[in-house]
C-alpha cells in the first residue's frame, strides 16, 4: 500500500528539501517505486533532474518521478493516486506554511508528516510551533506520525543530548540524525548517497514499510 511521507514546517530553511530528496533518491536506490512531489511553484527539482538527465545521459525511465504541484491542490491530486497502488512512497517536499489549508489537508492523507528541525533556538521554536499546528489533524487521520527529524546535527553530539534539546516537543524525535555535512546538500535526483541509508531504513521502518 502507497505510503505518503510528507516533509512540513512553518518555515523554510529547515532542511526539508535536502531530506526529501536524499530519501526519495535512498528509497529508490533500494528498489521501491517512488514518487517525488515538489510543491514549490519554482519547481527546482524538477529543473534539477532535467539538468543532471542531460549531463548524465540517463534513461528517464531509469530513475523515479518528479511531479510537480502546489499546496492548495496537492492533498487532492495524491488522494486520487494513492488507492491505485503504483508507488511504494509518495514523498512531499511542501513549500506552504503549516496554517495554510492546503498543508493541514496534506496532513489528513499523509501517513507521516517529518518536521527537520536542528538545534539552535530559532528553529527549536518553529519546529515547536509547527507541531501545535499539526496537531489537530491527527484527531481526524489517526493514522497520521508526526515525526521530527534532528538535523544538521553535529557529528560528536550524543542522541541523548538532541532528546534533552527536543524533549518539549509533543511528537516523536526520530532516534537517528543529519549530520552537518556538505554530502547531504549538495544533493542529485538520481545518485542516492549512501550514508543516507540507515536515516531512510529508520524512516520507512516507522511506517511499517521497513
Amino acid at each position: 500500500m502507497t505510503k505518503i511521507i510528507s516533509f512540513i514546517s512553518r518555515k523554510g530553511g529547515t532542511g526539508k528539501t535536502t531530506n526529501a530528496i536524499n530519501l526519495a533518491t535512498m528509497l529508490n536506490s533500494l528498489g521501491y517505486m517512488v514518487l517525488l512531489v515538489e510543491t514549490d511553484t519554482n519547481y527546482t527539482l524538477n529543473t534539477l533532474r532535467k539538468m543532471e538527465v542531460y549531463k548524465s545521459g540517463a534513461k528517464q525511465d531509469s530513475v523515479f518521478e518528479i511531479m510537480g504541484s502546489e499546496d492548495d491542490r496537492v492533498a487532492e491530486v495524491l488522494e486520487s493516486m494513492k488507492p491505485k497502488g503504483k508507488y511504494d512512497y509518495i514523498i512531499v517536499d511542501s513549500a506552504g506554511k503549516t496554517t495554510d489549508e492546503g498543508i493541514k489537508k496534506l496532513c489528513l492523507i499523509s501517513d507521516a508528516a517529518i518536521v527537520p528541525s536542528s538545534l539552535t533556538q530559532n528553529d527549536l521554536i518553529v519546529t515547536y510551533q509547527t507541531i501545535e499546528d499539526l496537531s489537530p489533524a491527527k484527531a481526524l487521520n489517526v493514522n497520521l506520525q508526526i515525526l521530527v527529524l534532528p538535523n544538521r546535527i553535529h557529528s560528536l553530539t550524543k542522541i541523548n543530548t538532541v532528546f534533552d534539546a527536543m524533549d518539549n516537543l509533543d511528537a516523536e524525535i526520530l532516534e537517528i540524525t543529519v549530520p552537518q555535512k556538505n554530502l547531504y546538500v549538495n544533493y542529485s535526483t538520481i545518485l542516492a548517497e549512501k550514508e543516507y541509508h540507515q536515516i531512510a531504513k529508520t524512516i520507512i521502518n516507522k511506517l511499517g514499510n521497513g
